[in-house]
């Protein structure tokens, strides 16, 4: 292979700054003409590979003479051979002719309409093309439909409705669905900053940041004792504000994130179990009749399980920790797996002994990424645990 530069590798250095969305921005005065230099033949070899040397100087002569690049020449004399002119360099006079060198003149033809059309509507979206400029690209079909969410929101802030009712041709829930990464970035720069509720992060936070009415999220839980159940109802779902409202003649509420141990969970007088919240326990802060309940959480004994102990201490203080201690943890060894993404941020509402295995876990001080998972450990601890005093 030759080491002198083809023409395969300017394209190769032009689609990368393509592919990196560069080659898309607007030109500075300084960006051309654009000049790439190449890697030639040396004095010493035009005499040893004189028909190799011209067929590469060919090669780029006849690039050059169909207009798709000009080259800058520098002559050489040799004494063998003579006066001769290798290119030593490639220049662009313009974006169009690096478009056209790799087979993208069409394409950034659409961009450039396309950038005017999006600027047209919101000029405060340029930096945001120039930095995602190929993404914008890639959306070229949906802009029209983008560019009216846009304008929408802009003249109806914070509309307080449910996404479903978006009045807009081609609008549903479903594209809102599949584009709300690139909504939201999009925006945030549109819209004012008091149009906003910063609280709300991430795409799961889109309705609340931008106004509109979310689906109420839900708490599941099982009265576990049938004394108590609800018009014969003892398994419900309901929204957060009505669990917010009851009040309930429980003494102990149990809180475990697996399903099927929710399901499970065995009868006990004056209890009732909660299940499938994560880190979701949030929603429990507003459920202020819990305030004088004996609370026990039963989580996963890895670094995660008592960062979730540790925020529902935040605001239910009183929570105790069930079948999370490192008793039962020995007790499970041929059940260990590995938690993908530990955390390891300090957990200031932990006790003692719960902080000392925490940092066990963190330091993989007993295996690398500990876990056990709650659905390991099997009905009989629970028993055992509840019989002994756990969960009273």
């Amino acid at each position: 292979m030759s080491p002198w530069t083809s023409a395969d590798t300017i394209r190769t250095r032009l689609n990368k700054a393509w592919d990196q969305g560069r080659l898309l921005m607007p030109p500075g005065d300084d960006d051309y003409p654009l000049r790439l230099p190449l890697k030639g033949p040396g004095p010493g070899e035009l005499g040893t590979r004189y028909d190799q040397v011209r067929c590469w100087v060919q090669q780029w002569a006849e690039l050059e003479s169909q207009q798709l690049l000009t080259l800058e020449w520098r002559e050489t004399n040799s004494r063998e051979i003579g006066r001769n002119r290798l290119p030593v360099a490639v220049l662009f006079g313009a974006p169009a002719q690096a478009f056209a060198f790799i087979g993208k003149l069409r394409t950034a033809q659409r961009f450039s309409r396309l950038r005017q059309q999006i600027l047209d509507a919101f000029p405060p979206l340029q930096a945001w093309l120039e930095r995602r400029a190929l993404q914008a690209l890639e959306l070229h079909d949906q802009w029209p439909r983008l560019l009216a969410v846009l304008q929408w929101l802009r003249d109806h802030p914070r509309p307080g409705i449910y996404i479903r009712q978006l009045e807009l041709p081609g609008v549903d829930t479903k594209f809102i669905e599949r584009h709300k990464k690139v909504l939201m970035e999009l925006l945030d720069i549109v819209l004012e900053p008091d149009q906003l509720d910063d609280r709300a992060r991430g795409q799961g936070g889109f309705e609340q940041r931008y106004g509109f009415r979310a689906k109420p999220a839900q708490i599941r839980f099982r009265l576990l004792d049938p004394d108590l159940y609800l018009q014969g109802l003892g398994d419900l779902q309901i929204p957060i504000g009505d669990f917010a409202r009851l009040d309930l003649p429980v003494d102990r509420i149990f809180i475990t994130e697996n399903d099927i141990n929710g399901l499970a969970f065995p009868d006990q007088a004056r209890a009732l179990v909660i299940f499938g919240l994560g880190y979701g326990l949030d929603s429990l802060k507003e459920a202020h009749w819990l305030a004088g309940k004996a609370i026990w959480y039963w989580g996963d004994i890895d670094s995660h399980g008592f960062a979730m102990l540790d925020q529902l201490r935040s605001y239910l203080p009183q929570s105790r920790s069930l079948l999370m201690d490192r008793t039962t943890l020995l007790a499970h060894e041929t059940l260990w797996g590995n938690e993908p993404r530990p955390t390891r941020r300090p957990l200031p509402r932990l006790t003692a002994e719960e902080q000392a295995l925490y940092e066990d876990l963190c330091l993989d001080r007993i295996a690398p990424s500990l876990r056990l998972e709650q659905e390991r450990i099997g009905f009989d601890h629970l028993g055992a645990a509840l019989r002994s005093g756990g969960g009273h």
